[in-house]
């Protein structure tokens, strides 16, 4: 960029592209070619995507694709996901075919409890705060009553409110910890709605409580928010089957099951591991959740910190054999929404909601952990018998092709040929050179 620009967000898109190009680009009449040729057709469809977001200037896509034949407690799903990495959808409908020939998948909600805190510093008297959180709390609960009414009237709304004392990591700081019920919604607005009320309140009531000194009445708001920590809104996934039900010509059941197992402890005790296990777990998930219009950063958030909770970071998945009884199972954080937000404007959304059966946020919360335990499946699967590279640079293949340049032809001759070789960038443009020579 050559110099900055003063009023960008007041400019049209034509004016933004064209400044964009001007000033960021080598050849500004083909990036705006670029950037014009993703907006959607449809006007109406292009306007409703400028306005999720500001400053747009174009959409950028990324493949939406299905992972079919997924059982989960006794029904079948196809599975909508949105991403971009090569294998992620075919080892998920490679798993969810494996496991629905053993009875497919088992899921269960564990917990949907949402949290959110008022950060405030207090430096006065403990004991009189907590006299004082004691007298305030109906107040608390009341001063929210317009805003959760609708929650309520479906069934939700404010769990608990709890006055925490964290002294002991920063001088005066405590906090109103405040749980929800947000039902088929994700929450976010409705959470913080009720924060920032509680907040106004309990400033307002400290001015007014007798028990204080002047000093004391002044309680410090830091900051009220929700929080993407999530431990107790909790999805548990697994599936099951005989060892004997293991077995594949890359390795006998039984060897299968007990290097499976000791993949997965791996992860549970070497971080450097772990890390890359769960990402493979969160292929499937974040997929998921972005073609449901969800918020996948947040997942990630909250899932990783789970990840930690016992004080280093750790596999999300575990497996054990039992019994000659083969157990592979997830219990995974996963704060989700089918009402509220993109679900009810993304028209891909709607229709990958409408795939799934239009599914509640519990039901929801099962199919993006059964994504993801067989997402993880599948990457272990194939660490502990033929190795990553075989399957995944099978499904990079074509990618490789189309950035050498090669044409339908010599695609379909390469693919062929790879069958049986291994895929390197070395050995493809080795290959495509000699198809081009021929």
């Amino acid at each position: 960029m050559k110099t900055p620009v003063e009023g960008f967000s007041k400019l049209s898109k034509t004016q933004k592209i064209d400044w964009i190009a001007t000033n960021c680009t080598k050849d500004p009449k083909a990036a705006k070619q670029l950037l014009e040729q993703y907006w959607n057709t449809d006007p109406r469809v292009q306007k409703l995507h400028d306005e999720f977001i500001e400053n747009t200037i174009s959409n950028y896509y990324l493949p939406f694709a299905i992972a079919p034949n997924f059982m989960i407690n006794g029904e079948f799903y196809a599975i909508p996901m949105a991403i971009e990495e090569s294998s992620v959808v075919a080892a998920a409908s490679n798993a969810a075919k494996f496991w629905m020939e053993r009875g497919g998948f088992k899921a269960e909600i564990i917990g949907t409890e949402k949290v959110g805190q008022v950060h405030f510093i207090f430096k006065g008297d403990k004991g009189k705060l907590s006299e004082f959180f004691a007298s305030v709390k109906p107040e608390l609960l009341q001063s929210v009553a317009s805003i959760a009414q609708n929650m309520e009237k479906r069934g939700g709304g404010i769990n608990n409110i709890e006055l925490r004392d964290l002294n002991d990591k920063i001088e005066g700081y405590h906090q109103l910890h405040c749980t929800f019920e947000t039902l088929d919604a994700m929450g976010a607005n409705f959470i913080n709605s009720c924060l920032e009320q509680f907040a106004k309140t309990l400033k307002e009531q400290a001015l007014a409580f007798d028990g204080f000194s002047e000093e004391e009445k002044n309680i410090e708001v830091v900051m009220s928010i929700l929080s993407n920590y999530v431990p107790n809104c909790l999805v548990k996934a697994e599936v099951s089957c005989p060892i004997s039900e293991l077995g594949n010509a890359d390795m006998p059941a039984k060897e299968f099951a007990q290097k499976f197992v000791q993949a997965v402890n791996i992860a549970k005790v070497e971080p450097y591991r772990a890390v890359t296990h769960n990402k493979g777990i969160m292929n499937g998930i974040d997929a998921v959740v972005l073609a449901t219009g969800n918020d996948f950063r947040a997942v990630e958030a909250g899932v990783h910190a789970y990840a930690a909770k016992d004080g280093q970071y750790s596999s999300l998945t575990h497996a054990k054999i039992e019994n000659d009884i083969f157990k592979f199972w997830i219990e995974i954080p996963l704060a989700l929404g089918t009402v509220g937000g993109l679900t009810s404007l993304h028209p891909l959304v709607k229709l990958a909601l409408e795939i799934l059966q239009n599914p509640t946020a519990k039901e929801l919360m099962q199919i993006v952990a059964v994504a993801g335990l067989a997402q993880n499946f599948a990457a272990v699967r194939s660490l502990v018998t033929t190795g990553i590279q075989k399957g995944h640079m099978k499904m990079h293949l074509l990618n490789m092709l189309n950035q050498l340049g090669a044409t339908e032809e010599e695609k379909q001759k390469l693919v062929h040929y790879f069958k049986d070789q291994t895929v390197t960038n070395a050995s493809v443009k080795e290959a495509l050179d000699k198809v081009k020579a021929e």
